[in-house]
């Protein structure tokens, strides 16, 4: 080929470097090559493309449930009852044929059960959101509270932890609603109220962590006042933990609400709730399968996507599984 001249050499050689720079800052699916479908798989794998969908779906649900819904969910058409979905011939108890207006059917009310789900996940969502955002902020500071100060306050606040883990909910629940009745707020209230303690337990953890950290020491011989160690130093440190707790507890949350509502103390009837329509739907399991099916599958499909969404997400937050 000949002799190069030196300056080519720096040049060839810059080139190569170049190379082999962009070949190791490619992502790794690149890099590892394969067929398409092995490379769709490896994304797959990597990132939480169907979970993430499926909160997509239960948000856009939520959020848009007026205009989503084609029926009102409260009112049915007696003439349109028990009809089953699209893809089913007829009802094997009436004999009615499907309508493209009901595409998932109808219940003995004739009351759309795509417009049910629907608004259920709204409903759901709605206490989730409520309860997740009011247990993390309380858990948060209850918990920088005991693991910074110490003391009676910690002895106070593990104590109350303590307590709220050993009581069962679901008995709390029934009795709660025997006295007082069935109301959506007293709902939220009581999953507010044992909510709060897995984030405080953690974040007491990563803040006696925290405070024996050098940092946060040059700050006390600096004088700066607790208040200003707390929200500037420990805080932005356990960001990331009440992060990964809330995203694992949301699927929960829900799961707790429909258990609720299958046994009658949840969201008070006629409003649709997931947990509720299963109940109303195993008196017809074995005719009307669609009823409970349907609900069912919604419960699972959240929950399922809100979880792996909630260990992907520690996953992506831990240094440590960062590397797996």
């Amino acid at each position: 080929m000949g002799c190069l001249t030196r300056a080519s050499g720096r040049v060839e050689v810059a080139s190569d470097a170049q190379t082999t720079l962009d070949t190791v800052n490619a992502p790794r699916v690149v890099r590892e090559g394969g067929t398409p479908l092995r490379v769709a798989w490896r994304v797959l794998r990597r990132y939480p493309i169907l979970p993430a969908f499926i909160v997509a779906v239960l948000i856009i649900a939520a959020v848009f449930a007026p205009w989503l819904a084609r029926h009102d969910p409260l009112v049915g058409k007696l003439r349109d009852q028990d009809r089953p979905p699209i893809w089913q011939e007829s009802s094997p108890i009436s004999g009615k044929e499907p309508l493209w207006e009901y595409p998932l059917g109808t219940d003995p009310l004739g009351r759309d059960m795509l417009s049910r789900i629907i608004w259920g996940a709204r409903y759901s969502m709605l206490i989730a959101s409520v309860v997740l955002i009011s247990g993390a902020v309380g858990g948060t500071i209850l918990g920088l509270i005991a693991g910074y100060f110490g003391g009676i306050y910690d002895e106070i606040l593990m104590r109350m932890v303590d307590l709220t883990l050993g009581v069962p909910f679901i008995l709390v629940a029934l009795a709660t609603v025997v006295v007082f009745g069935s109301s959506m707020l007293l709902i939220i209230a009581l999953l507010i109220l044992f909510s709060w303690s897995g984030f405080a337990r953690q974040v007491r953890a990563e803040t006696l962590r925290l405070k024996a950290s050098d940092y946060v020491a040059l700050a006390v011989v600096a004088g700066a006042s607790a208040r200003r160690i707390i929200s500037k130093h420990v805080l932005p440190g356990v960001v990331n933990t009440v992060l990964v707790i809330a995203s694992l507890n949301i699927g929960q949350l829900i799961l707790t609400e429909a258990t609720l509502s299958f046994l009658g103390v949840g969201i008070p009837k006629p409003r649709p709730a997931w947990g509720s329509m299963v109940a109303e739907g195993r008196d017809y399991i074995d005719t009307s399968y669609w009823m409970a099916l349907f609900p069912g599958l919604a419960i699972f499909a959240v929950v399922f996507a809100m979880n792996f969404l909630g260990d992907w997400i520690r996953d992506r937050l831990d240094p440590r599984l960062r590397q797996l």
